[in-house]
């Protein structure tokens, strides 16, 4: 199935809702004192502040995205999306600072591991997003452009930000809560700048 197939896209959005309601359950047994003792990563209270710096950034990176676009004159090469997958694209914030932000990173052995994890989990990350290649019915297309490593470069950025405000250290419960609402910041911003700029057309 294609990523742009409803039926995918839904049970996607689905499979989020439920890890999101069983991540929830953790939190609220966290902040009442009663952890479960195997919580999901980083299901842990945070200081709201600590949030409303993560979704700071993250308007800051995608006013850099935004402009960066405009400078290279590419920002009408941007993708046509549909409402549903703009949905998608609002459930993946938690579905991916889940599993990035959340299981994929080294901790307990020290902060060269820690930041290593990062940086290299990151690369990976940005490098999943199709931006540098397609797949389609014709195999394997690469794209390295300008804005293939600009997108590419973005996301980069956007996943080091993510992983920096669970680290920081006025997180100190490392709570995923910063990732998550600076990534769904992000995401409802690309949204709108693509409605905007007339590049969300239909609604699946």
């Amino acid at each position: 199935m294609a990523p742009e197939n409803p039926l995918l896209l839904v049970g996607l959005c689905l499979l989020v809702l439920w890890l999101g309601r069983l991540w929830v359950e953790d939190w609220r047994l966290a902040c009442a004192g009663r952890p479960n003792p195997k919580p999901f990563p980083g299901a842990t209270p945070v200081a709201w502040p600590v949030v409303a710096v993560a979704v700071l950034g993250a308007f800051i990176l995608l006013a850099v995205e935004t402009w960066g676009e405009v400078a290279l004159g590419v920002a009408g090469e941007q993708s046509t999306v549909t409402w549903l997958f703009g949905l998608y694209t609002l459930a993946a914030a938690f579905g991916e600072e889940l599993v990035f932000r959340g299981y994929l990173v080294v901790t307990r052995r020290g902060r060269v591991a820690l930041w290593a994890s990062i940086v290299g989990f990151s690369l990976v990350f940005a490098l999943l997003h199709p931006f540098l290649w397609t797949w389609s019915e014709d195999g394997l297309a690469l794209h390295l452009d300008r804005k293939g490593f600009f997108s590419s470069g973005v996301v980069f950025a956007g996943s080091l930000w993510f992983y920096a405000v669970r680290f920081l250290g006025s997180n100190p419960e490392r709570s995923l809560i910063p990732s998550i609402a600076a990534h769904l910041a992000k995401n409802l911003g690309v949204l709108v700048i693509k409605f905007q700029q007339g590049f969300v057309d239909g609604w699946w």
